[in-house]
């Protein structure tokens, strides 16, 4: 059986569940003299019932299908002949590989004898398996549900269990929220570590040149690349910059006459049109950029005697501002509409004008939302990339002028983690390295920004 039509089959098992129990403390409470008689709700013993039923079967699927195919392929190696088995590493896992693509796809022309055995092992192999993750989890779920039909009584403090099951699972859930990201953290580390074992961390951080290919010659850049991070970090910064030039001024404007200015019937429409750009795709706004704000910007600053890159900075900031419009504009409009009302009447009581209300009133109230929503779209444009990959370069040209090609951070990980690249280079160990910096730059924008909002926080409070 298919394990989508399994766990099918397992919610199903858990609906008749909750109804079984559920009917089941009915049955009890009438006997008894009524639902009072009951220490919970009748819903509470059906959904202890379906608790009972599918938490188990769903642990053992989970932990069966992350162990299944490991397993599989140990037992696989050992089926195959001493020979095989004493290749290396990388070349026994080809092996494997090229035996499974045959095994899935079913093209076994040219194959070798001891390829068609361990095709017809595998399928056997997982047959075997699927059948049993069938059989054991259905069993399961059949008997754990019936133990729980069966625990069903008058005096049993179902919600306390139900809440209790409830208050468990989201607690895993966050936990794993936190190893995930504790993961990530630690993935990047440990291969920044190994990067910066090959490469000095000061020619990383300082290095103003960046040419990650591994040179050929011994007269080409430093015999062995260059891997100055400056470069990448400045294109990034300027076209961040140039893309919250355009952003934060026009969606805090719009969030303002939105929320102090615009009637319901506009609101209705003028909001809902400004959030379409939320959900157009990034790759979208870069060909938007490739095809007609590059040329457009570049045949600009010809007729103006400017020489104007086709793919420069300002092309990728300005589409970029376009696309985080949204973000600042919907933050900011919740945020402003938050402050209470009884702020705008006393000031607006005092004879002061709606501007002046607005510009003394609300928006430093509002000013902590403001600034997070800010960040916000800092961290949008920073971790941008397709815009820059189709309307900038990945030239890597450490300069200020909007005008001239540059690429940023995203890019070159994209750019260093493409194609068949061996992890002990430093190549491409330098992605993780990237990835490392920026995720430090990020943390401390994070810092400052807290620290900018506890101020004005206790001020307006």
């Amino acid at each position: 059986m298919e394990t989508s039509t399994l766990f099918a089959f397992l919610v199903i098992l858990m609906a008749a569940a909750f109804f079984l129990g559920r009917g089941r403390s009915l049955a009890q409470a009438q006997a008894a003299g009524g639902v009072r008689r009951l220490n919970s709700l009748p819903s509470y013993y059906g959904m202890l019932t379906l608790l009972w039923c599918g938490i188990p079967s769903l642990i053992v699927l989970s932990l069966w299908l992350v162990f299944d195919s490991v397993i599989i392929q140990q037992l696989l190696i050992q089926s195959l002949p001493a020979d095989i088995r004493a290749l290396a590493p990388a070349e026994l896992g080809l092996k494997v590989n090229t035996i499974e693509n045959m095994a899935l796809t079913g093209m076994t022309a040219g194959a070798a004898p001891y390829e068609l055995e361990a095709i017809n092992t595998l399928n056997q192999l997982r047959g075997t398996s699927n059948t049993a993750l069938t059989g054991l989890a259905l069993l399961i779920a059949a008997l754990a549900g019936f133990w729980g039909w069966s625990r069903i009584q008058p005096d049993l403090k179902a919600r306390n269990q139900v809440e209790g099951a409830f208050k468990f699972i989201l607690l895993a859930c966050s936990c794993l929220a936190i190893l995930t990201t504790v993961g990530i953290v630690l993935s990047v580390l440990f291969e920044s570590i190994r990067f910066f074992s090959m490469i000095p961390i000061t020619d990383f951080v300082f290095g103003t040149a960046w040419s990650p290919q591994m040179a050929i010659r011994e007269d080409q850049v430093g015999g062995s690349g260059a891997f100055g991070a400056i470069p990448l970090f400045v294109g990034t910064l300027l076209i961040s910059f140039i893309a919250m030039i355009v952003a934060v001024p026009a969606g805090l404007m719009s969030a303002i006459y939105l929320s102090e200015y615009a009637n319901s019937k506009v609101r209705g429409v003028v909001k809902p049109a400004l959030e379409i750009l939320a959900g157009i795709p990034t790759v979208v706004y870069g060909f938007f950029a490739a095809l007609t704000v590059a040329p457009m910007i570049r045949d600009t600053g010809t007729s103006m005697g400017l020489s104007v890159s086709s793919e420069s900075a300002l092309a990728a900031g300005l589409v970029m501002g376009i696309m985080i419009i949204p973000f600042v504009s919907s933050l900011s409009d919740d945020v402003i509409n938050a402050v209470p009302q009884s702020l705008r009447d006393g000031s607006l009581g005092l004879g002061s004008t709606q501007s002046e209300t607005i510009r003394q009133v609300v928006i430093p109230a509002a000013l902590p939302g403001i600034v997070g929503g800010i960040l916000l779209a800092v961290s949008r444009a920073i971790g941008e990339t397709m815009i820059v990959v189709m309307a900038a370069s990945l030239a890597a040209n450490l300069t200020a002028n909007p005008l001239e090609p540059v690429t940023t951070v995203t890019v070159q990980i994209v750019t260093l983690l493409v194609g068949d690249q061996e992890f002990d280079s430093p190549k491409t160990l330098a992605a993780f390295a990237l990835g490392l910096m920026l995720f430090i730059v990020t943390l401390g924008l994070n810092f400052i920004a807290l620290h900018v909002v506890k101020k004005y926080r206790e001020q307006y409070d």
